[in-house]
């Protein structure tokens, strides 16, 4: 079989992330899936928790996100904002705690060490299981090349005229994971500080599982993200100029020259830049991140469409996106180091993309949150 041939199989299962500045969903389709009814509020009077309780001291390594109500999704002067992150809509959300970094390579390691967990990335792939995700007929790929990996970065050595085509700077890498997320030669020592990638979303919970916290929802990161910037395009307002000095993006021509104009080409350790106003760091660029809502094109729209407040919004009930039909996608958020503005821009606050539940990506992590009712034990 032909390389491209087997990249297509791992491709339309959704190993791959959908990060495209020109290929915006429209929401026109029949197969609509129902927002779910969890998230609906008749008026604007519901009340939240907004400051955080007295007798509860935020967790090591967390800090307290006030709830109340914001606006989610696209700002107006937003030109770089796609159809899914429109129409903006009212939301509430009781106040949490939130990791400042994204999880590291030492954090996760610990919860490697105590659990002997092994990741999606590293167990023997089931063929019988991953056809079940694909168009009836798709041919099973060679043994050799059905190995344990997942897809890391290549640059590509001349002008890429067509960014719709994502194997021209993706790869299947055997042995990639997150103890060597570039591959099997790669390695995280030294690099302790840095996001662990190459994670997939059961990863990223059973670690939830493990630290007692959970993923956040997508108007939770969103909230977080904005912090007081509430009609801004970025964390820290709509100046894009000093963009390389707030985080870790792709700055050159994408997918060839990385300028390095923010210090870094590939990952950078946590806390490299400044924070945002709740003292959140890399909530534009560095590395993805899980929440737990799925993806799903028409749910701003329909969430809208209630005329209401949405109070703790979980997401659609069902995943829907008629570019990846046979994949299950959850919502990440907050782009990563190879976010550009002519492939996607995707450190906007508003800016939202969809990676299947398998998907393990060398720019893809998470960071966790935690309740008031979680600490509490209720």
């Amino acid at each position: 079989m032909q390389y491209v041939k087997i990249l297509g199989v791992f491709l339309m299962i959704g190993v791959m992330v959908q990060c495209k500045e020109g290929k915006k969903p429209t929401g026109d389709s029949k197969d609509s899936t129902p927002i779910s009814e969890a998230g609906k509020a008749p008026n604007k009077d519901v009340a939240v928790l907004v400051e955080k309780p007295e007798n509860i001291e935020a967790p090591d390594g967390m800090v307290w996100i006030p709830g109340g109500e914001f606006t989610q999704g696209a700002v107006p002067q937003d030109k770089m904002a796609m159809d899914h992150e429109k129409p903006a809509h009212k939301v509430k959300i009781d106040g949490f705690f939130m990791d400042a970094t994204e999880v590291t390579n030492a954090e996760f390691a610990k919860f490697v060490e105590e659990t002997g967990y092994i990741t999606v990335a590293e167990r023997a792939i089931d063929w019988e299981e991953m056809k079940s995700q694909v168009p009836e007929g798709t041919p099973k790929p060679h043994d050799s090349i059905l190995q344990p990996g997942s897809l890391t970065f290549k640059k590509a050595k001349s002008t890429v005229p067509n960014l719709y085509d994502f194997s021209q700077w993706w790869s299947w890498t055997i042995g990639a994971n997150w103890k060597h997320p570039n591959g099997p030669d790669s390695s995280i020592e030294g690099k302790e500080n840095e996001p662990v990638v190459q994670v997939a979303y059961e990863d990223a919970l059973a670690y939830c599982e493990w630290a007692g916290r959970r993923l956040p929802t997508e108007a939770e990161w969103e909230r977080a993200a904005r912090g007081n910037k509430a009609e801004s395009i970025y964390f820290w307002g709509d100046d894009e100029s000093v963009l390389s000095q707030m985080g870790n993006t792709w700055e050159g021509e994408f997918p060839v020259i990385n300028s390095k104009a923010d210090g870094f080409e590939s990952r950078a350790e946590v806390k490299s830049y400044p924070p945002n106003d709740f003292g959140l760091y890399d909530m534009a660029g560095n590395v993805w991140e899980w929440t737990s809502d799925w993806y799903n094109i028409n749910y701003y729209k329909e969430l809208d469409a209630q005329n209401s407040v949405a109070v703790n919004p979980p997401g659609a009930s069902s995943p829907y996106n008629p570019n990846m039909p046979y994949a299950k996608e959850k919502v990440m958020r907050g782009g990563s180091f190879l976010c550009n503005a002519s492939y996607c821009a995707s450190y906007r606050i508003s800016s939202r993309m969809a990676s299947s539940l398998d998907s393990a990506l060398e720019h893809l992590g998470f960071r966790t949150v935690a309740t008031v009712d979680m600490l509490q034990g209720n």
